[in-house]
């Protein structure tokens, strides 16, 4: 069966709905071209001279956009960039073309060491100034505009001195970076930190917002039975965002919309239903809010 050729090698995204590409899904993509309107890959995962990952990657690049997301440049650890790191990044952005670029506000190396697992920032001026530097760092080595992932948080730092909305929004104001927004994030912080999630989706800057994600969380309770949501990326997303997504798509209007499966990832039909689910928000919800521009 051959692909249609439409958007095969366009590097602009589209306002569709996109999956998270997977090893197990490659043949069936390849095989049955599902009409889809784009897919992203872990930067980290690609980072290899070559092998199947990038004959792959290679194919369904011909055919589809590509969005790139990292995982591990740690925009918010107290140290340097890793160089090293940041060169492959620039090769593989040379090599796919990707559409869009993301990283998350987050840190995962101290030191020498390496933790696999994105870590929360204290929101203070130091810590501003700090993931300014990266970023501006970040852009002008690779060229090309970074978009600032919103953090699943559990807790909050004592010392914070900006709300986390103020924070993102004093660090795009600097940098010129873009957003993504990850409405399963905005749910998981807002219910762990009894926050109103669609208050913060209206008080964000969405004229900033350039690609959205959504996933699934794991409900649990912390040691005083209060209600405590993990961002565990394993299982379809909620309905409560999916509610949040609508909400959000009203102000929005149309946007590059990332399913997100990283854990005991399901069936190919599955992660598509998803899609045509965000498919069917946005074209049900799309009209954009007129007060969207000054929203921002």
């Amino acid at each position: 069966m051959a692909c249609r050729a439409g958007q095969s090698r366009a590097g602009a995204i589209p306002a569709r709905a996109g999956v998270g590409l997977k090893p197990e899904h490659y043949r069936t993509i390849l095989k049955s071209c599902p009409d889809i309107g784009f897919f992203e890959v872990h930067a980290e995962n690609y980072m290899g001279a070559g092998g199947p990952p990038h004959r792959y990657l290679t194919a369904i690049r011909n055919r589809y956009p590509l969005s790139l997301h990292g995982v591990s440049l740690s925009i918010g650890a107290d140290r340097m960039l890793d160089r090293d790191h940041l060169k492959r990044l620039k090769e593989l952005i040379e090599r796919y073309q990707p559409g869009l670029f993301s990283e998350h506000l987050a840190w995962s190396t101290h030191e020498t060491a390496f933790f696999n697992d994105l870590l929360p920032v204290p929101y203070t001026a130091e810590t501003l100034t700090r993931v300014v530097e990266h970023i501006d760092d970040v852009q002008e080595t690779l060229g090309r505009q970074m978009l600032l992932e919103n953090p699943a948080t559990y807790l909050a730092f004592a010392e914070s001195s900006y709300s986390e909305i103020d924070f993102i929004a004093e660090i795009v104001r600097r940098t010129g970076c873009g957003l993504l927004l990850d409405i399963n994030n905005v749910y998981v912080a807002s219910t762990n930190q009894s926050w109103d999630p669609v208050r913060y989706i209206d008080a964000y800057p969405l004229a900033q917002v350039q690609e959205v994600h959504l996933a699934g969380f794991a409900r649990e309770a912390d040691d005083k039975s209060r209600p405590l949501l993990i961002d565990a990326h394993d299982r379809p997303v909620d309905d409560a965002v999916w509610g949040l997504f609508a909400h959000a798509i009203r102000r929005l209007g149309p946007m590059p919309t990332l399913i997100e499966r990283d854990a005991k990832v399901p069936r190919w039909p599955e992660l598509k239903a998803e899609a045509d689910r965000a498919e069917a928000i946005m074209s049900g919800c799309g009209r954009k809010d007129p007060g969207h521009a000054a929203s921002g």
